[in-house]
């Protein structure tokens, strides 16, 4: 059953439109029971053994499902997931429509104000994750966005790309999301420490546990700043 099941996902895959394809995984746009939908499938690593591979994909598509489902089931906007096929490890994924990425916003937008509040916003929601225990992994401004024109003229702001998460309540985990975002964050938008230090400020304000994630925080940023010292 499982076996015909996937043989039906990778039919539709081949009408689907092929978006982007990472190291990964491969990326289709579709329309899944009338609605559009974002396919994700993760590929076999043809330098790995089959077994072993099989394990960690498997293993990467649960993660990734669970840690979406966490994230929704606290409130924290994420994509629907409609099917999730395990043989061929394919995620059907809501398609954000007429949404733009955080980092697109950023690099557009001129009012200070407008920036700074958005970065309260993401402090405030990656907190929330951090307090679900969901580490996302891969943090960075292109996989946050933003779906404008609500009733009320405010926009939503969604997460990701779950690819890389995994459920932790260690917070050296959460420090290292914090490092990775700062990291790229900083490196995309040149002359924003301010902004980034707003966000922080945002995210110890709404998380019980921000004091013991921003002390291993500061460590990891020694042991990089010792790293590039060394070469």
């Amino acid at each position: 059953m499982s076996q015909e099941k996937s043989m039906a996902v990778q039919e539709f895959l081949r009408q689907a439109e092929l978006i982007k394809q990472g190291a990964e995984a491969r990326v289709y746009r579709a329309q899944f029971l009338g609605k559009p939908t974002i396919v994700k499938q993760r590929f076999p690593k043809r330098y790995r053994h089959p077994v072993l591979d099989e394990k960690l994909t498997h293993r990467r598509t649960v993660q990734e499902v669970r840690s979406i489902l966490r994230c929704r089931r606290a409130g924290i906007s994420a994509p629907v997931v409609y099917f999730v096929d395990y043989t061929s490890h394919s995620i059907f994924l809501e398609e954000i429509v007429g949404s733009s990425t955080v980092r697109d916003y950023i690099a557009s937008t001129d009012g200070s104000e407008d920036l700074g509040l958005l970065a309260e916003r993401v402090g405030q929601i990656l907190a929330q994750m951090h307090d679900e225990d969901v580490v996302h992994g891969d943090l960075t401004t292109s996989n946050m966005l933003l779906r404008h024109g609500l009733a009320d003229g405010e926009s939503e702001l969604f997460l990701i790309d779950f690819g890389l998460s995994y459920i932790s309540a260690l917070p050296e985990d959460k420090g290292v999301d914090l490092y990775v975002l700062e990291k790229a964050f900083l490196s995309t938008h040149p002359n924003t420490e301010a902004l980034f230090e707003r966000l922080l400020k945002s995210y110890a304000a709404a998380s019980n546990k921000a004091s013991a994630v921003f002390k291993k925080l500061d460590e990891i940023r020694l042991r990089g700043r010792k790293r590039s010292m060394v070469g």
